[in-house]
């Protein structure tokens, strides 16, 4: 614990924060833009319904593996790390969803669908915003 509050001191680390709260919020809001609007804006492959939740584990894959193994201080690291929590919102949104709705289109539009994923987000955006105030304090 205390090498990731150290971590957190660093100029690279409160940017990447905000950059996570931002894409956070910015993803799950736009997404649910979208799904309010066009619910039934279907991707499928191959004749597979392809849920963002899917879409969101590539993603992230494709940023976390950058963040796990390029240097600290990289600028490439802002990129990983929106592209990896895009795909984390997307996950996160889809995760409640899938529990408590019967999966269809219809049900983005249900209250527990858009709660669901507020539940998910919030604690996200949270835990950021403390990891980067106990570095702070420390």
């Amino acid at each position: 614990m205390t090498r990731l509050v150290q971590a957190s001191r660093t100029p690279d680390s409160r940017r990447r924060s905000l950059i996570i709260i931002a894409t956070l919020t910015g993803s799950f809001a736009l997404m649910r833009l979208w799904l309010h609007n066009w619910p039934d804006a279907d991707f499928d492959l191959a004749g597979y319904n392809i849920h963002h939740l899917f879409t969101g584990l590539l993603l992230v894959v494709a940023g976390g593996i950058p963040l796990a193994v390029l240097p600290r201080s990289s600028r490439g690291l802002d990129w990983a790390c929106a592209v990896f929590v895009l795909g984390l919102a997307l996950a996160l949104d889809e995760c409640v969803y899938l529990i408590v709705t019967d999966g269809s289109n219809a049900a983005y539009l249900l209250p527990a669908s858009f709660w669901g994923g507020a539940i998910m987000i919030g604690p996200a955006c949270l835990y950021t915003w403390l990891m980067v105030t106990l570095g702070r304090r420390s």
